[in-house]
C-alpha cells in the first residue's frame, strides 16, 4: 500500500476533530442540531486552515444515515454508513467540488447548475461546493445568482475561497459567511504533537515549535512540513536537524546580538553577522528570530507574571529583558520587522542585515536623548542670555546712534536684515550681573529653541491666513473612536505604506456587530490588497470585523483630526511668542519683524 501523507491521514472527519476554529464548529453544529439549515454558506480562510474540511463534514452532516441506517441529520455523523465513506473517498454521487481555479467561465458554472433541477440520487440533500470561487468570472457570478438565491429545497451551496474581497456583495448578501482564522502556533504544536505520538515518531519539542511557526497559521502546512522533516531526520524530529531544514538560524545567535546591542559592542556584532554568512544561516531568518525574541522580552518586561517557566531559553530570555530598557526593546523590535523589507532591495542580504544590525546600534535611544539633552541645554543657555526686561536707557541710545533713523523703503523693496538677537545678546552681556531674572521668564524662555527674528513685509494676519489654509475639519460621531483605533494601529507599526494611508485618510461611516465601513476620497487608496491587509492590523487588536470602503467626501479622518490638532499647537506657540514682553520690546523700538513660518511648537 502507497504511503499516505500526514496531511490526507490526519484529515478532520467529524467536527469534533477540528481544531482552531471552534467559533464556526459551534455554530455549524447548533444549526444541524436544531435543524435551522441555510442553504448557502461561505467559508473564507488562508491555505490550510479547514474550508474544504468542513464543507466534507457539513455534507456527511447532512446525508448520513447512521450506522443502522436509521439515522437523521445530525452534528455528529457516523463516519460508517454508505453515504460518510463514500464522501470520505470523494466518490458520493451528490456531493460535487469544483475548482473555481481551473473552471472559472460561464459554461461550467451552467453545467453545474443544470445538476440542481435533479433530486438527490443517493443521499437527503445534494451539496455543491465550489473551491477558490473568488477565481469565477463576472458572468459566472451573474449565472448563479438566482439559484443562489432560491435553490430547491434539497440543494445546498458552500463558497470557499482565500480572497473575499474579489467575491460581489451581491453573492455575499445570500450566504452565511464564516471566517476561519489562522491556527495558532500553540494550537498547532498540541497537533503535532498528538499525529506524531500516533506515528510513534520521536520528537524534541523546540523542533516542534519551529514547524509550528513555519506553519503561519496552517495546519496543512504544518502536518506537510512534519512529513519533510521525518524524512530529513531519518524518522525523527530533533531541533537541530529541523533548524538545517528550514534554513532557521539557532537562538544562541540571536541571543548573542541582542546582548551585544544591549551593551554597545559594534565588534561583537560585525562578527556574529559574519559568523551567519560562514554557516550559510537566512539573513530573514535571523530578523525573524530576534523579533520573537524581542516580543517575548517586552511581553515579560510589561507583563513578568507571564513567563513561560517550561521554556528552556526562559531564563536567557528573563535575563535579556532585565539587561536592556523596555523602550529599547520596542525600538530594536520595530527596526527589526522594517528591516526584513529592505533586504531584497540589497545586491547582498548578508550586507543588509549587517546595516540593519549597525542600525540598531546606532539609533540606541541612550544616543538619541543624550543627543536631545545637549541641543536643549545650547538652546536654554542661549535663550537665558535674552533677558525680557526692559533694556537700560543708554544701550539704547547707542544702539540708535548706530542706526540714526528708520528708512522706509520704497513699494516692492525690503530692508536690510536687522540681527536683533545678536544685538539683544550683545546688550545683555553688558548688563549687571546683580539683576535677577524672575523664575516664570526664565522657564518661558526654556520652551522656546530658537527665534528667527528679521525684516518682512508679512503681517501678523497673513500668518494667520497662511495656517488656515488646509481643510476644515467636520468632527463626526465615530471620528473619535476612528481616530483613537489608527493611533493605536500605527503606535504598534501593524500598518505601513498605503494601508497605514488609507486608515489615516479614511472616515468610519459606520459600524455594527461584524461589520464596518470607511470612505475615502481618492479611488488609489481603495486597492482590494490595503483593505484586506488594514482588516487584518484591526483584527490583531481585537476587531473581528469585515472593513468595507466605498468613495465620497471625507469630513473626519485621523489625518484632519492630527492636521488640526497640529494646528492648534502651532497657534498656541506663535502667541506665546507675540506676546513674550521681551519680543514686543524689539519690535516697538527697532521695528523687528518675525519672519512666517520660523516659530515652531516644541514636541511635547
Amino acid at each position: 500500500m502507497s504511503y499516505l501523507v500526514l496531511a490526507r491521514k490526519y484529515r478532520p472527519r467529524r467536527f469534533t476533530e477540528m481544531v482552531g476554529q471552534a467559533h464556526v464548529v459551534q455554530a455549524l453544529t447548533n444549526a444541524l442540531t436544531s435543524q435551522r439549515l441555510h442553504h448557502a454558506y461561505f467559508f473564507t480562510g488562508t491555505r490550510g486552515v479547514g474550508k474544504t474540511t468542513i464543507s466534507r463534514i457539513l455534507a456527511k452532516s447532512l446525508n448520513c444515515l447512521g450506522a443502522d441506517g436509521t439515522g437523521g441529520i445530525t452534528a455528529t455523523p457516523c463516519g460508517v454508513c454508505q453515504a460518510c465513506v463514500d464522501i470520505d473517498a470523494g466518490r458520493f454521487v451528490d456531493y460535487t467540488e469544483l475548482d473555481a481555479a481551473s473552471n472559472r467561465s460561464v459554461d461550467e458554472v451552467q453545467a453545474l447548475l443544470e445538476q440542481a433541477v435533479y433530486k438527490p440520487v443517493q443521499g437527503r440533500f445534494k451539496v455543491f461546493m465550489i473551491d477558490e470561487v473568488h477565481m469565477l468570472t463576472g458572468h459566472a457570478f451573474n449565472a448563479m445568482l438566482k439559484t443562489l438565491e432560491e435553490p430547491p429545497e434539497y440543494l445546498k451551496v458552500v463558497l470557499a475561497t482565500t480572497d473575499p474581497q474579489k467575491v460581489p456583495v451581491t453573492v455575499l448578501s445570500r450566504c452565511l459567511q464564516f471566517n476561519l482564522r489562522p491556527i495558532a502556533p500553540e494550537t498547532i504544536q498540541e497537533q503535532l504533537e498528538t499525529v506524531l505520538q500516533a506515528e510513534n515518531v520521536s520528537s524534541e519539542k523546540q523542533a516542534l515549535r519551529l514547524i509550528s511557526r513555519a506553519a503561519r497559521g496552517s495546519m496543512r502546512d504544518a502536518l506537510s512540513l512534519t512529513d519533510q522533516a521525518i524524512a530529513f531526520g531519518a524518522g525523527q524530529l530533533q531541533e537541530a536537524a529541523v533548524r538545517q531544514m528550514l534554513g532557521s538560524v539557532d537562538r544562541s545567535h540571536v541571543f548573542r546580538l541582542i546582548d551585544a546591542l544591549a551593551a554597545g559592542d559594534g565588534k561583537t556584532v560585525v562578527e556574529t553577522s559574519n559568523a551567519l554568512r560562514v554557516l550559510g544561516l537566512s539573513a530573514a531568518s535571523t530578523l525573524e528570530e530576534m523579533a520573537v525574541v524581542l516580543q517575548r522580552m517586552a511581553v515579560q518586561q510589561a507583563v513578568p507574571s507571564m513567563v513561560d517557566e517550561s521554556d528552556p531559553q526562559a531564563a536567557e530570555l528573563s535575563r535579556l529583558a532585565a539587561l536592556m530598557p523596555a523602550d529599547e526593546t520596542q525600538l530594536l523590535y520595530s527596526l527589526c520587522l522594517h528591516g526584513r523589507a529592505e533586504l531584497g532591495l540589497a545586491p547582498d542580504e548578508y550586507a543588509a542585515l549587517t546595516m540593519v544590525l549597525l542600525r540598531l546600534l546606532a539609533f540606541k535611544p541612550q544616543a538619541a536623548a543624550g543627543a536631545e539633552k545637549k541641543t536643549l541645554k545650547t538652546a536654554e543657555i542661549n535663550l537665558t542670555r535674552i533677558e525680557p526686561t526692559p533694556v537700560r536707557p543708554e544701550l539704547v541710545e547707542g544702539l540708535r546712534q548706530a542706526q540714526p533713523e528708520r528708512v522706509v523703503p520704497p513699494p516692492g523693496q525690503r530692508l536690510p536684515v536687522v540681527n536683533v538677537e545678536r544685538q539683544a545678546i550683545a546688550t545683555s552681556e553688558n548688563r549687571s550681573n546683580q539683576v535677577e531674572e524672575p523664575a516664570e521668564q526664565v522657564q518661558t524662555a526654556s520652551k522656546i529653541v530658537a527665534i528667527q527674528v528679521r525684516e518682512s513685509s508679512e503681517t501678523r494676519a497673513d500668518v494667520a491666513a497662511a495656517g488656515q489654509a488646509a481643510g476644515q475639519l467636520q468632527p463626526t460621531e465615530e471620528g473619535a473612536f476612528w481616530h483613537l483605533t489608527v493611533q493605536q494601529l500605527v503606535a504598534a507599526e501593524t500598518v505601513t505604506a498605503l494601508v497605514r494611508e488609507l486608515a489615516l485618510q479614511s472616515q468610519l461611516v459606520a459600524r455594527d456587530v461584524g461589520h464596518w465601513l470607511l470612505r475615502v476620497e481618492r479611488e488609489s487608496l481603495n486597492q482590494p490588497a490595503s483593505r484586506e491587509r488594514l482588516q487584518v492590523a484591526l483584527q490583531t487588536i481585537g476587531h473581528d470585523i469585515k472593513l468595507g470602503v466605498e468613495v465620497g467626501r471625507v469630513m473626519d479622518s485621523p489625518a484632519k483630526r492630527n492636521t488640526a490638532a497640529a494646528a492648534e499647537r502651532q497657534g498656541a506657540a506663535e502667541k506665546m511668542i507675540y506676546e513674550d514682553p521681551f519680543v514686543q520690546a524689539m519690535m516697538r523700538d527697532f521695528g523687528a519683524k518675525i519672519v512666517p513660518g520660523s516659530i515652531k511648537p516644541i514636541a511635547s
